[in-house]
């Protein structure tokens, strides 16, 4: 009798060892966590629950797995202010909504805050403990595993690709996911992201729109540097299609992730050299481009015109690093200025985010001050003693720095549009009705269709697909009035 034949005896033998080994166990629990919790770094109870996700750090160790043993949690590294200020603007929206008595009245609103580091693998791991909490569970076994949702919508997260992970993975629980700054127009298509929504343009508009850009000066012959992410890949390649219908050339196009050895950067360091094109089209996120900028001031590659996506032309941080001019004269698209008053004043008192007191805030705050603690782990010498009375009045860092305000704006939409919606579920008018039981997938439902304006009268709706109308301003880093470039979805 051949292998073939003999499985079916084999593998019902088996089958009926491992009922018998489940029945013989029946006490035991059969709902346990599987791996290391993922625990928030920032949390405060409320009535209804947020979940927001930012990346408090902008890389991570390298690691090899022997996949002999249990690999270790992601060690995070690089410090990013920006993720601090995603935050900050999250509990800025949650604060001024829960001291409303039009919106939500007697319905406090809480949250749970993590750290992505910007990695996929850990979006993940996050996405899974807001849909399945972090506890550990006994059930009996004749009792569904089955619980709700820990968070009834999620803000973030910042790019595209760990948006994408997280979607993918969630989607099934139709847990709202509201993203300020994840741009790939991969994201639209709503058979594979059904419950994913951001407050931010699809790049569907602003690829083809640098494309016109670019024709409007007669460059025809270019050079191309992309993020080796989905936003970068995506973005470059609608580009690419447009730019050839326009009869724009592509001397080359190379990619490359911020992780990536010294080696591979070099690489792209000589094809810029020997290059014969003058244009480089930079669609590279604001963590990537540092990396490169770094990498071209050391050579002193200057003289080149720079064509910027939106993740990093309207970042005064990235001007403020530029010490050898190598971006002089860039040009690109952003999305529209943004005021919403209070938030300033709000993201520059630093106290909120320590709601848990946790090691985080120490490691931002001595960060933030070049200061540390008495208690401090920091092995850091010859700093001052942290105070906890430091006052940023003259701090000039990326966490003071506001010309991200449109993005801060958009965690703000973000959160109103999740309350709105909730609104209206619980039939709020002076009073809520608390005892509606809330379901993910209504919720979803009433954020898709919610049309509302914000306190600055900025009107926010979201279309088909789950983005917003698609508004962008030029750039240019002469100085030079701004002009508006508006295309609707």
């Amino acid at each position: 009798m051949s292998s073939t034949q003999r499985w079916p005896e084999q593998g019902w033998a088996l089958l009926h060892l491992l009922l018998m080994a489940s029945f013989s166990q029946a006490e035991e629990p059969v709902c346990t966590q599987r791996g290391d919790p993922e625990m928030p770094r920032m949390f405060k109870d409320g009535d209804i629950m947020l979940g927001g996700i930012f990346p408090f750090h902008s890389s991570w160790k390298n690691r090899r797995d022997s996949y002999m043993d249990k690999p270790l949690p992601l060690q995070c590294t690089s410090l990013d202010f920006r993720g601090f200020q995603f935050a900050q603007a999250m509990l800025f929206a949650v604060e001024e909504i829960n001291n409303s008595t039009d919106l939500l009245p007697g319905i406090s609103l809480g949250y749970r805050i993590y750290d992505s580091c910007g990695s996929i693998a850990k979006s993940v791991r996050v996405a899974l403990a807001f849909a399945n909490g972090n506890e550990v569970v006994s059930q009996p076994s004749e009792v569904p595993c089955t619980r709700p949702a820990q968070v009834q919508a999620i803000m973030g997260e910042t790019s595209s690709s760990p948006c994408m992970a997280m979607a993918t993975a969630i989607g099934s629980f139709h847990i709202p996911m509201i993203s300020h700054f994840a741009t790939c127009a991969c994201l639209s298509d709503k058979s594979k992201y059904p419950s994913f929504l951001r407050t931010i343009p699809s790049d569907y508009y602003q690829s083809r729109a640098l494309a016109q850009l670019v024709k409007h000066f007669g460059w025809t012959w270019v050079g191309a540097i992309r993020t080796n992410d989905d936003y970068g890949n995506n973005g470059m390649a609608t580009f690419t299609e447009t730019a050839q219908q326009l009869g724009i050339c592509l001397e080359y196009s190379v990619s490359f992730f911020r992780t990536d050895p010294p080696d591979k950067i070099q690489k792209i360091i000589d094809i810029i050299k020997a290059s014969t094109s003058k244009v480089i089209i930079a669609f590279l996120s604001h963590k990537d481009l540092d990396v490169i900028l770094l990498n071209l001031s050391h050579h002193n590659l200057t003289g080149y015109q720079w064509v910027g996506s939106e993740s990093w032309i309207f970042d005064s941080q990235i001007a403020t690093v530029d010490k050898r001019h190598i971006l002089d004269g860039a040009i690109g698209l952003s999305i529209p200025e943004a005021h919403v008053s209070g938030m300033r004043e709000f993201m520059l008192d630093v106290r909120p985010l320590n709601v848990s007191s946790n090691e985080m805030f120490t490691t931002f705050y001595e960060t933030l001050f070049s200061c540390k603690f008495k208690q401090s782990k920091s092995s850091s010498r010859n700093q001052k003693e942290c105070t906890g009375r430091e006052d940023l009045t003259g701090v000039q860092n990326s966490f003071t720095d506001m010309s991200l305000m449109p993005i801060f704006n958009n965690v703000y939409k973000g959160v109103y549009a999740a309350a709105h919606a909730l609104h209206f579920i619980l039939s709020c008018n002076k009073t809520c009705n608390a005892k509606v039981q809330l379901d993910p997938f209504t919720i979803l439902q009433h954020i898709r269709t919610i049309q509302f304006k914000t306190k600055e009268g900025e009107e926010v709706y979201f279309n088909e697909n789950g983005d917003p109308a698609a508004k962008y301003e030029i750039i240019n880093w002469k100085p030079r009035e701004n002009d508006i470039v508006e295309f609707v979805t």
